[in-house]
């Protein structure tokens, strides 16, 4: 009975994904929701209590698969950190290129949510966006970057930024371009971090 139930919450999430991700939370009704499920408006109530909940459940099954992707790109990419940090931006344009791309689901979901602050869909979406951060400073860190936390703000920026416009031009070019300056700033902070030891020459000079 519990896989049963299982599978049938998932059938529904999985329909919830496909139509919000596609049509925007607001306008896809929990009734559009069900049918695309196949079950009945009762049985998707009975796994979910409302359409709030059912939104957080739709953003929270993109978190890790989300993360896991980035980090695969990351590591398949060529090259050092800054190419790799690159090749995150460089695969995201190629999904960029997809017909039925629609940007990023959790700022999608966050911009029709604005005035909802407190919405558990808000909390997962920031917490998604955190986990990434926090990945990123980590593998700076590793590397040995200059301000690895400031220099994951900064790629975040680049990666948000480059969702919305996006978005806006269907210009896939604008995420190379954020990719080439966050593997810029990457090399900026490697440099800081390993300044070359100055010649006795250098070191003579006033």
């Amino acid at each position: 009975m519990a896989k049963a139930e299982k599978s049938t919450r998932e059938l529904i999430v999985a329909a919830a994904e496909k139509l919000f991700y596609a049509e925007g939370i607001r306008a896809v009704s929990v009734d559009a929701v069900a049918e695309a499920a196949g079950v009945t408006k009762r049985t998707l109530y009975y796994h979910f209590d409302s359409k709030d909940e059912l939104i957080a459940a739709y953003l929270e099954g993109r978190d890790q698969p989300n993360l896991k992707l980035f980090r695969k790109w990351f590591d398949a990419g060529d090259g050092d950190i800054a190419d790799k940090v690159e090749a995150i931006f460089v695969n995201l344009a190629r999904a960029a290129r997809h017909p039925k791309w629609k940007g990023c689901g959790f700022l999608r979901t966050s911009a029709e949510l604005a005035n909802m602050p407190g919405h558990p869909a808000i909390r997962i979406g920031a917490a998604h966006k955190k986990k990434f951060e926090a990945w990123i400073a980590e593998t700076f860190t590793e590397a040995g970057v200059a301000e690895p936390a400031v220099l994951a703000k900064q790629i975040l920026l680049l990666l948000d930024g480059s969702f919305a416009v996006v978005l806006l031009h269907r210009d896939p070019n604008y995420m190379e371009v954020a990719g080439k300056a966050a593997a810029t700033l990457v090399r900026v902070a490697l440099a800081g971090a390993n300044p070359k030891a100055p010649s006795e020459h250098a070191a003579a000079s006033f």
